[in-house]
């Protein structure tokens, strides 16, 4: 069984023209984006498998940090131990005396920032979908360049239009049934995050506007 998996998938093995294809996207997606960002859509790969973000653990946090500072005092909030990065930069400006507006309008900078860093990184795996089948098509020219020089070889010519058929089907495969996916995925999960992260953003700021200091809170109406 496993030799004749072997023997089916042998013919469709080329260094050569898996060189050109995988190779060829690889150094014009070096090219085209910052080394920051290839960093970043590599590292997205750990991700794929995740499950979506879900902001309601956020918000039962929130909620019991909430009630520790009406009960303890806002400065106690600086003891507890938070690990998502928004609510912990939020109560940090909490402690430090900042009001609603300010802790909502960090958070909303947090989100775009977030929200480019996520655009980048499917953008860079959408941009490889585009760049390998046009890797595979220059594949395909050099297969037939070789071919053509060594029509008197009838030995050679079979290898030259093996790379010239199968730089296309690398393209194609490494177009839609890698690249594409992983897009699609990233793109999917960033959404999700920047929708469910945006319902932390008014209980903290009702948070920040109760424990604000006195002398920065609007004057009440008589």
């Amino acid at each position: 069984m496993i030799q004749s998996a072997q023997a089916f998938i042998a013919p469709f093995l080329d260094p050569l023209a898996l060189g050109i294809v995988v190779g060829g996207t690889a150094l014009a997606l070096i090219l085209r984006t910052p080394l920051r960002d290839v960093g970043r859509a590599v590292a997205a790969l750990r991700t794929l498998g995740r499950k979506r973000f879900e902001a309601a653990p956020l918000l039962i946090q929130i909620e019991a940090l909430s009630r520790i500072a009406a009960k303890h005092g806002v400065m106690t909030l600086d003891r507890s131990v938070i690990t998502d990065p928004d609510v912990a930069a939020a109560i940090s400006d909490i402690v430090d005396g900042k009001d609603g507006a300010t802790v909502a309008s960090h958070l909303g900078e947090r989100q775009l920032a977030r929200a480019e860093r996520h655009r980048a990184t499917s953008d860079f795996w959408a941009s490889a979908a585009e760049i390998a089948p046009a890797m595979g098509m220059i594949g395909t020219l050099v297969g037939l360049v070789r071919m053509f020089l060594t029509m008197e070889d009838v030995t050679a010519i079979g290898g030259a239009m093996a790379i010239a058929l199968l730089t296309t089907l690398y393209g194609a495969v490494l177009a839609t049934l890698v690249a594409m996916p992983i897009s699609t995925r990233l793109r999917t999960l960033a959404r999700a995050e920047y929708i469910e992260r945006a319902r932390l953003i008014a209980p903290l700021e009702t948070l920040a506007t109760r424990e604000a200091p006195r002398w920065r809170r609007p004057a009440q109406a008589a």
